[in-house]
């Protein structure tokens, strides 16, 4: 320092000192610091022989997997059917105006749980596919409520300790066989291979697509939540693709351009009503020469309009709103029989020229709607208008099962993406699930029916698996490349989702997970805490999961693991790489704290 003259003062030897003696101080402390975070980290992820509880072994010990991480609690009993979602709890929330409660809504950050969701008292490991489709355990779908109400129906019967699906339904009375049997003379292209892939709004407890599985033709039934009736979790519970949804505001979480059929048995969506959006969603998603099928009112009024509580006069007239409705969207009336009316979407683009006119309506959606954009879209009343060229019509893809390896016209939309890219992707997958099955011997045998792939590119993983009795499940995120048509076009099912929320799923319903780098991709939007937490609330108890991810994350996702009662081991690729492993885990069975065995 420096007098106000400018002139320096002189060196103070005790100021050093001092000086000296802080230095060495704060030095000592930072090191004292420093050396709490790296053991602390050191401990977190230290890898150790894991103890096996679970009943059902996952295979060799070598490599298994025991850390110190987190530790999580158990949510209380009453979140046993806990869908986030879609919680009847926060329905107060929300508009009653065309069901917007019933939509995907999910709670914010600071209401998430951290919590591991308690299967019902007296849960049992699920009866095995096929006997499954027929009866399902009682304890597991806890409802009387859809037993008392559709009794007369025979959607299902409580018999002693099991609910038993005779196959009934309102508008199958003689059994869902026989209805299908009516159906596929209406259409015959469901004999042939030509309809693969098809979706049943109102699905019941999914009898209609627990048929069509042995005819060929993989359905996703789709069904609101609902406080009493619980269809998807039926649905789910009997080894039938299922998912929760409602066709309300916001679009449904499928490409545009995908289905081969959509179904409504007696679903009670008011199709010609708010400008008939619910039914410009329909065309949108099902592509050009798929077939929509339509049983109850006002189909066959003439003979039915007595049950209906209303006047002949009525109905007729809300036949010809929905003939007419249809038309403008270049439908045409394919085929009607008694109760089931089946139209088509038209293959020939020239109808959508009238669309041009303004005075026409619906109208023509601008070019700003993108056709595929399905998350979190609001519905719009206008008309989607198919790519003129070949790729997405039913007529031009190959039947099934050829489809499922041929390149899609569409893979050329993705960035990257070429017939020469699938084709590689198809080898690579039918590789991995060979190792996966050495890894996993469960894989193709009756533990495993409900399959979901988690993070999909082209659905590799699930074709490699089509000759086992199982479906998958194919989830693209709604960050990513759209490749969820090429999914479709090749006959697989699958659905949008941003796993930064919880899948649309009651908890329990599936076998197995697959995930495939998902946390490289989507871990700079969320924590992984949440994510595998969702894994835990939808996987079934004694369920698997095969994490495929870098050694990185395969080190901090086994913490989390071990913390939620899974049992893991770390195994090599199928290239015995350094930089990429697999977690192989099985999730415990156990019981709530509060259970009353």
């Amino acid at each position: 320092m420096k007098h106000k003259d400018g002139k320096p003062y002189p060196p103070n030897k005790n100021s050093k000192k001092i000086q000296v003696t802080l230095i060495v101080v704060v030095l000592c402390g930072f090191s004292f610091y420093l050396g709490g975070i790296f053991c602390s980290e050191k401990e977190t992820y230290a890898t150790k022989e894991v103890n096996r509880e679970d009943e059902t072994p996952i295979g060799n010990s070598a490599g298994s997997l025991q850390t110190r991480g987190n530790s999580f609690t158990e949510c209380s009993a009453d979140y046993q059917d806990y869908t986030p979602c879609t919680d009847p709890r926060r329905w107060k929330k929300y508009g009653l105006h065309r069901l917007t409660f019933m939509e995907r809504h999910c709670p914010p950050n600071f209401e998430r749980k951290e919590c591991l969701v308690p299967p019902p008292d007296g849960y049992k490991v699920p009866i095995r596919w096929p006997k499954s489709k027929n009866e399902c355990w009682y304890r597991n779908v806890p409802y009387d409520w859809i037993n008392k109400q559709k009794s007369n129906q025979h959607w299902l019967v409580k018999e002693g300790e099991k609910f038993i699906f005779p196959g009934g339904g309102t508008m199958f009375p003689n059994g869902v066989g026989k209805y299908v049997d009516l159906m596929e003379d209406l259409i015959p292209q469901m004999k042939d291979g030509t309809v693969r892939t098809a979706i049943d709004t109102g699905c019941g407890v999914a009898s209609w697509g627990g048929d069509l599985l042995d005819r060929g033709i993989l359905t996703v039934s789709l069904a609101p939540r609902d406080n009493h009736e619980a269809q998807v979790q039926f649905a789910l519970e009997r080894g039938i693709p299922a998912v929760l949804g409602i066709i309300s505001t916001q679009r449904l979480p499928f490409p545009s351009n995908s289905f081969d059929m959509a179904h409504c048995s007696r679903c009670l969506i008011p199709w010609t009503e708010f400008g008939g959006v619910y039914l410009l969603e329909v065309h949108r998603i099902l592509r050009p020469g798929g077939f929509w099928v339509l049983s109850g009112p006002p189909v066959n009024y003439e003979n039915r309009w007595r049950g209906w509580n209303t006047t002949i006069e009525e109905q007729r007239s809300d036949f010809e709103k929905l003939q007419d409705l249809l038309t403008s969207m270049c439908f045409k009336l394919f085929n009607k029989k008694d109760d089931i009316a089946v139209w088509q979407k038209l293959t020939d683009n020239s109808c959508y020229k009238k669309l041009d006119n303004p005075d026409n309506y619906p109208p023509k959606c601008d070019d700003g709607t993108e056709p595929d954009s399905a998350w979190y879209t609001p519905l719009r009343p206008c008309v989607v208008v198919p790519p003129a060229t070949r790729k997405v019509k039913l007529n031009a893809l190959a039947k099934w099962p050829e489809r499922l390896h041929v390149a899609p016209e569409r893979v050329s939309d993705i960035r990257g993406g070429s017939e020469g890219a699938f084709k590689h992707d198809d080898s690579k997958w039918k590789v991995r699930a060979k190792h996966y099955k050495k890894l996993l011997p469960a894989i193709g045998t009756e533990k495993i029916r409900n399959v979901m792939d988690m993070n999909t590119l082209y659905g590799g993983f699930a074709a490699a698996l089509v000759e086992d009795p199982l479906w998958v499940m194919n989830v693209v995120s709604s960050y990513a490349a759209n490749t969820l048509p090429v999914v479709y076009d090749r006959g697989l099912i699958g659905t949008f989702h941003d796993w930064c929320e919880a899948f649309s799923t009651y908890p329990r319903t599936y076998d197995l997970l697959h995930v495939d780098n998902l946390f490289t991709a989507e871990s700079h939007r969320c924590e992984m805490k949440y994510v595998m937490l969702e894994m835990d609330r939808i996987l079934r108890p004694n369920g698997y999961a095969i994490i495929r991810e870098s050694s990185y994350f395969i080190d901090v996702v086994a913490p989390m693991a071990k913390g939620m009662r899974w049992s893991c081991r770390k195994e090599d690729t199928e290239y015995s790489g350094q930089n990429e492993k697999i977690l192989i885990c099985q999730k415990k069975l156990w019981y709530s704290k509060e259970s009353s065995l």
